[in-house]
This record gives structure tokens, sequence and C-alpha cells, in this order.
């Protein structure tokens, strides 16, 4: 017999949805701190650009931390929560010391390459598990994305 979480959703699929989604997180958190650095510790002649969009940026990276951990809440399930645990987890490593404005572009283009592509995955395992609150938040996710991936290929020419 199948066991329905608290949304109606098979228990199974739920815990398999956490586990991807989880591991989305960690990207993001080592991707928020990344580019928090970046802001911190850009410089050059394109500091006050890139300050200012790095800000934006790990802004917009943080809210979707909260957004995803709440998602797996709300599958019934817990989200990672410790640092060292996001390090273990993550595709995306540690940016350190770069103070070069194109290097932090590229470093945050590469991350929302890894991050587009758990998404996808993540969609793609949602519409089977006829999950539409996870569907709709990566699809979300997905087309700002690409918007954003593809302008920063073409702010680095």
């Amino acid at each position: 017999m199948q066991q329905l979480n608290v949304i109606g959703m098979d228990q199974h699929h739920a815990e398999q949805l956490a586990e991807r989604l989880n591991q989305l997180l960690a990207n993001y958190q080592v991707f928020y701190m990344n580019t928090r650095g970046f802001h911190w510790n850009i410089k050059g002649q394109e500091f006050f650009e890139l300050h200012a969009k790095f800000e934006e940026t790990y802004n917009d990276l943080l809210l979707k931390v909260d957004e995803i951990a709440e998602r797996i809440l709300t599958l019934g399930q817990r989200p990672l929560h410790a640092y060292s645990t996001y390090i273990k987890a993550s595709e995306i490593q540690e940016a350190k010391d770069i103070h070069d404005g194109k290097a932090c572009v590229r470093e945050i283009l590469d991350s929302y390459r890894i991050v587009i592509r758990l998404q996808r995955e993540i969609l793609e395992l949602a519409g089977e598990s006829n999950d539409e609150g996870t569907s709709s938040l990566m699809s979300d996710y997905i087309k700002e994305q690409e918007k954003t991936a593809w302008m920063l290929t073409s702010y680095l020419g």
C-alpha cells in the first residue's frame, strides 16, 4: 500500500525529491558564499558595476536557499543545515582569493551551469512524481537563470 505524506504525495517520491533538493540546497549555499566573497573582494575598473551586480545575485541566491529549504519541509523532509555538510554535498567548490572581475563572473557562470543542470534533473523527477509545486519552482528558476547565464556570457564577450 502506498504511504502518502501531508500533501498527498507518495512518501517514497517525496524522499527522493527531498534528497535531490538537498543536493541543490548545498550547491546554492556554496554558490551564495562564493558570490558574497566576490562582492566583498572585487577589485579593478569594474568594481562599481560588479559590486552591485554581485549583491543583486547573492540576494537572489539567498531567497532561493530559503525557498528550497521550505520546499523540502513541505515534502515532509528535513533540509541540510550545516555548512560542513553543504561542502561535502556540493558540486560547486569554494572559490578562494578571486579578485578579478571576469574571473568572478566566470565562476558565477560555472555555478549557474551546475544549478541549472541539477534543476532540470529535479524538474524531470518532479514531473514523474506529479509534484507540481517542485516542478513550478524549478521551472521558474531555470527560466530566470538561463537568461542570466546568457547575459553573463555576453558580458564576458
